[in-house]
């Protein structure tokens, strides 16, 4: 039985400090953040950039700063957002690879939103997009983890593969439960089906938005993969209590993956597992 990965999403593109004051979004904030995580368990951490002002940012020297301030605390996976968050185009979305993550997010298809300032836009990924970050990420050597938002999507993930463009072991995660026109409720059901439609040598790992978070990432744990938590996907620690921290998030789950008697991997076993460099 492999280790379980952990991988702790901290910042995000949508959800802001006016939504739980915790969240980091500065370089300094969102790298303590991170070596706290590290602490708790995590071996990948996913990052986003925010500019001074807490917006979603492409700005390579800002992802270029967080690195440089996480390497210099720990030894964690980084991974970079290729999704960003609204009101960014596609080159501003890819700059982030400039930076040299060692996994970049890769979010397989188009949806609309359908709640808060960007309700009713498209987030658009057409499959020539789709083609062409990954041809980014194979040609510097960074490890694709393919966002798969409903069955569908699973279709594109093949496309990949017949063209060569992503290298075994392939790596998705499953987001559940996000506010698109789309994108698949996080159920147990929902979970279980797309996972038995995986093509061989896949790894894969699960998040899941708001409540639906830590029961969704255990069921992926007891389902074979792997488990991402953090404010990105849900603000709340527990019912009507706000997250202190994100490593506070990743401590919880860490408890309930050991209680069932699964060992996390540290960052040096998740890139064994997913065919990474050594650090």
């Amino acid at each position: 039985m492999s280790k379980v990965i952990i991988t702790v999403s901290l910042t995000g593109g949508v959800q802001t400090k006016v939504d739980n004051p915790n969240l980091p979004e500065q370089p300094d904030e969102i790298a303590e953040d991170a070596y706290n995580c590290f602490n708790e368990g995590a071996s990948i951490a996913h990052f986003h950039a925010r500019n001074k002002e807490g917006k979603p940012s492409g700005d390579v020297e800002i992802f270029k700063e967080i690195h440089a301030a996480v390497k210099a605390k720990c030894n964690i996976i980084i991974q970079d957002s290729t999704g960003g968050g609204p009101g960014l185009n596609f080159e501003q979305r890819l700059a982030c690879l400039d930076a040299e993550p060692e996994m970049a997010s890769l979010n397989m298809g188009s949806m609309l939103r359908t709640i808060g300032k960007s309700a009713g836009t498209t987030w658009a990924n057409p499959r020539v997009e789709l083609e062409r970050f990954a041809g980014e990420m194979l040609k510097r050597d960074i490890k694709a983890e393919m966002e798969i938002y409903h069955h569908g999507m699973i279709r594109e993930m093949k496309n990949f593969i017949n063209k060569g463009l992503i290298k075994k072991p392939y790596y998705v995660n499953f987001v559940m439960g996000m506010a698109y026109q789309g994108a698949v409720e996080a159920t147990w059901q929902n979970l279980t089906t797309i996972v038995h439609q995986l093509p061989p040598d896949t790894i894969f790992n699960c998040c899941a938005i708001g409540r639906a978070q830590i029961p969704i990432t255990t069921l992926s744990v007891l389902l074979g993969g792997h488990a991402r938590v953090g404010m990105e996907d849900n603000i709340y620690y527990s019912k009507g209590v706000l997250a202190k921290s994100n490593a506070q998030m990743v401590a919880k789950s860490v408890k309930i993956i050991r209680d069932i008697d699964y060992e996390i991997a540290s960052p040096d076993e998740a890139r064994e597992i997913l065919g990474l460099k050594k650090a």
